[in-house]
C-alpha cells in the first residue's frame, strides 16, 4: 500500500520506517527544510536505537523517502497519517492542534479518489470530528474517512513496540457503513504483517480510540506518581520502596511495571497527555480528580529535587560544584522534554552551585536549555572537583561506574542515586555518604 506520513519528528519517522519495512510504500513529509535536508544525507534527527539502520535499509529498498513538497504522495496515498506535534498550549495546558488542523487542510486540498486520513498524533477526544469537518468543508466532493490510530511507542524501544505492539487501536466511525468498512479493510491491510499469530488489532469508534490514548498514559504516570509517594513514606517509617515495589507488583492485578521510584516523570507524553486530559474533562463538565493531583504532585516532586541534593550534603549550596549524571527524562533518547534535570539543575544553580554534567546523547539538545550547566565529555570529567554527584537518568554505563576513581576525583565521596542504581550498603562501605530514594 501506498503511505504518506506527515511529520517526520519521533512518531511520524519511526511509524514510517516501521510501515516501509512491513512492505508498503512510504513518503515521509515535513515542512522543515533543515530536517529533510539531514535524513536525504542519512543523518537520523533523533536518537532511537536501531532507528538509523531501519531507515537506510529502506531507503536503499526503494520504499521510504522523504520530501518537503508531498502533494503528490498525499495525491497517490492510500492512507494518510498526521503525526505532527501537539505540545501544550501556553496558559490553559490544552492541546495545541494547530499543525494537527493545518494537516488537514493540506490534506483536503490534494486527496484524489477514497482515503483514509490517520490520526497518528496524541489529540484530544473529538478531534477527530473537526478534522472531518476541515476535509467536508474545503472539498465536499472527496471519498474519504477519518481514523484514529494513537501510537504507543516507547522512546528507546520505539521500533519493538511498533513491531510487536500489545495492542494497536484504530477508532473508525460508523464501522458497519460502506464508507467505514473500506476505512476498516485499509486499516488491517496495513498492520496485516502483525498477524501472524494473534491479531493485536482493537477497532473502536473514533472518540473511544482517541481517549484510549490519554487514560493509558494517565494511568501509567499516576502508578509512577503512587510509587513515589509510597518512596517519601518509606524514608519516613524505615522500609524499602524496591521491596514495596517487588511485593506489589507480584499481584496481577497490579503488575510490576511503571512502579520504579524516581525524581518524577518527565518526557514528550506524560506531562502534556496529563494536562490535556485534565482540561478536557473540565470542559466537559467530569473533572478527573486523580490526574489533576498525579499533575500537582509530579511537579512538586521535580521541585524539590534541589533540596533533597542540599540535605545531603548536608551543607548550603552555595560556592558547591553538583555533578550531574544524566540530563535526559530516561534512558536510550536524547529527548530532554519535561526533564527532570530541567528542574533539578536551575534551582541548584539559583541556590549558588556551580553544575556539570555528562550524558551520553542528550546534551547538544540540553546545552541550549540550560547555558549556565557545564557539560563534559564524561562522566569522570563531570564529577572531578565536585561536591556531590546526583544520578539523574539511569544509562547503563552509569550502573557499573568505577566508584573509587570518582571517590579520589571528587571534593568529598557524596551521592544522590535519583534511580536507585546503586545499593546504600555498598556505598556505605566504600565510604560514600548515600541517599536513595524510598530506601532506609
Amino acid at each position: 500500500m501506498r503511505v504518506a506520513m506527515i511529520g517526520t519528528g519521533y512518531v511520524g519517522l519511526v511509524s514510517g520506517a516501521c510501515f516501509a519495512d512491513f512492505g508498503h510504500v512510504v513518503t515521509c513529509i515535513d515542512k522543515d527544510a533543515s530536517k529533510i535536508e539531514r535524513l536525504e544525507k542519512g543523518e537520523i534527527p533523533i536518537f532511537e536505537p536501531g532507528l538509523d539502520a531501519l531507515v537506510e535499509t529502506n531507503v536503499r529498498g526503494g520504499r521510504l523517502s522523504v520530501t518537503r513538497d508531498g502533494a503528490e504522495a498525499i495525491r497517490t496515498a492510500d492512507a494518510v497519517f498526521i503525526g505532527v506535534g501537539t505540545p501544550s498550549r501556553r496558559g490553559d495546558g490544552h492541546a495545541d492542534l494547530s499543525y494537527v488542523y493545518a494537516a488537514a487542510a493540506e490534506i483536503a486540498d490534494l486527496i484524489q479518489g477514497f482515503t483514509v486520513v490517520v490520526t497518528k498524533s496524541t489529540v484530544p477526544v473529538g478531534t477527530g470530528d473537526e478534522i472531518e469537518r476541515i476535509i467536508r468543508e474545503r472539498r465536499p466532493d472527496a471519498e474519504f474517512a477519518v481514523v484514529s490510530n494513537p501510537e504507543f511507542l516507547r522512546e528507546g524501544a520505539a521500533i519493538e513496540d511498533f513491531k510487536r505492539p500489545d495492542r494497536v487501536v484504530i477508532g473508525v466511525n460508523d464501522i458497519d457503513s460502506p464508507t467505514g468498512a473500506r476505512a476498516r479493510s485499509v486499516m488491517a491491510e496495513l498492520y496485516r504483517p502483525l498477524n501472524l499469530n494473534e491479531s493485536p488489532l482493537l477497532f473502536t469508534e473514533r472518540r473511544t480510540s482517541e481517549l484510549i490514548k490519554y487514560a493509558a498514559n494517565a494511568f501509567l504516570a499516576m502508578k509512577i506518581t503512587f510509587i513515589n509517594e509510597m518512596a517519601d513514606l518509606c524514608e519516613k517509617v524505615g522500609a524499602d520502596v524496591q521491596q514495596v515495589a517487588r511485593g506489589i507488583g507480584l499481584d496481577k492485578r497490579i503488575g510490576n511495571k511503571f512502579l520504579h521510584a524516581g525524581p518524577g516523570y518527565g518526557g514528550s507524553c506524560f506531562p502534556k497527555d496529563t494536562l490535556a486530559l485534565v482540561r478536557t474533562a473540565t470542559d466537559a463538565g467530569s473533572p478527573v480528580r486523580l490526574i489533576e493531583t498525579t499533575v500537582a504532585v509530579n511537579d512538586a516532586r521535580k521541585a524539590a529535587l534541589a533540596d533533597r541534593v542540599r540535605n545531603t550534603l548536608g551543607d548550603d549550596l552555595n560556592g558547591r560544584t553538583v555533578a550531574l549524571l544524566g540530563l535526559t527524562f530516561k534512558p536510550n533518547t536524547d529527548d530532554m522534554r519535561d526533564a527532570p534535570s530541567l528542574d533539578l539543575a536551575p534551582a541548584l544553580i539559583a541556590a549558588g552551585a556551580t553544575v556539570r554534567a555528562y550524558d551520553p546523547e542528550g546534551m547538544h539538545e540540553a546545552a541550549a536549555l540550560m547555558p549556565d550547566v557545564v557539560m563534559t565529555p564524561g562522566p569522570y570529567d563531570a564529577v572531578e572537583g565536585a561536591d556531590v554527584v546526583v544520578i539523574v537518568t539511569e544509562w547503563d554505563q552509569f550502573r557499573a561506574l568505577d566508584l573509587d576513581r570518582i571517590k579520589l576525583l571528587m571534593n568529598r565521596p557524596v551521592m544522590v542515586d535519583l534511580r536507585n542504581v546503586y545499593r546504600p550498603d555498598d556505598m556505605r562501605a566504600r565510604g560514600y555518604v548515600y541517599s536513595g530514594i524510598g530506601r532506609p
